[in-house]
């Protein structure tokens, strides 16, 4: 677990603490953000690596405001989730916290996104190309600056903290690209797929996103960005472009 540094209030923004339980009998943590007035859609967030929700919520704290209620889940390890990190068990986590949120009576009847970052992005596009319920549920795929395979990104960023537990756990790298997007990523189809990625980014390298974009199939589209990693919706054109998609696949 990791300390929060903020909480939804400080922010200006109401929210409801959500207490989940895994099939392996492990408590997760998540914020649900209430849309400001009648909801447009609900947006399911997957942050990425380093810390936890209480540090990524800037990605997505303007969506209430906007008419979208959001949903963020931390991995097992993370914030206030119980656990130590992993792969396949974060997997189960996204899919016990997509459940829980497809079951609320104000998600009913209107479009469901998933927008992921980083890590967050990387697990939601095989968590949209292999679960039945996010393919019947979800109205499209958002993924934010994410890696193709789990080998040559652990590879380029070997030193770096954020992938530091996808490093230290004993999982050979033969189980790991079990799990490698890019070889999922056209099951997203015919869901709406939006691939956004910075030609700034040192960390994912912007060779990703072409990889992706290349397996991926129709609906999909490419934005390129600028900036830091993790940086996207700081910006406000970027978050036009997010919008932008929500109207297009949310009718």
């Amino acid at each position: 677990m990791s300390a929060q540094v903020v909480t939804p209030d400080r922010l200006g923004l109401e929210y409801q603490d959500i207490h989940l339980q895994t099939k392996s009998k492990l408590a997760l943590h998540g914020w649900f953000l209430p849309a400001k007035g009648e909801a447009k859609g609900s947006v399911y967030f997957l942050h990425g690596n380093a810390e936890n929700i209480s540090t990524h919520i800037q990605s997505v704290y303007w969506l209430p405001e906007m008419g979208y209620q959001v949903f963020l889940l931390d991995y097992r390890g993370y914030g206030l989730s119980e656990g130590k990190p992993d792969l396949a068990g974060a997997l189960e986590d996204i899919k016990t916290g997509f459940n829980w949120l497809i079951e609320q009576e104000s998600v009913s009847g209107k479009p469901v996104f998933l927008l992921g970052q980083s890590l967050g992005a990387s697990m939601g596009i095989y968590f949209a190309a292999t679960d039945d319920q996010a393919k019947s549920h979800l109205s499209g795929v958002i993924s934010d600056a994410a890696f193709a395979r789990y080998r040559d990104i652990a590879r380029h960023v070997a030193d770096q903290i954020w992938l530091a537990w996808a490093l230290q756990y004993p999982v050979s790298w033969s189980v790991v690209r079990q799990y490698d997007p890019v070889d999922y990523i056209g099951s997203i189809s015919p869901t709406p797929l939006l691939l956004i990625h910075s030609r700034d980014d040192v960390i994912i390298p912007w060779e990703n996103s072409n990889a992706l974009f290349e397996a991926a199939k129709e609906p999909k589209t490419q934005i390129e960005t600028a900036g830091y990693h993790g940086m996207t919706f700081n910006f406000t054109r970027n978050r036009w472009v997010l919008l932008d998609f929500f109207e297009k696949f949310g009718q």
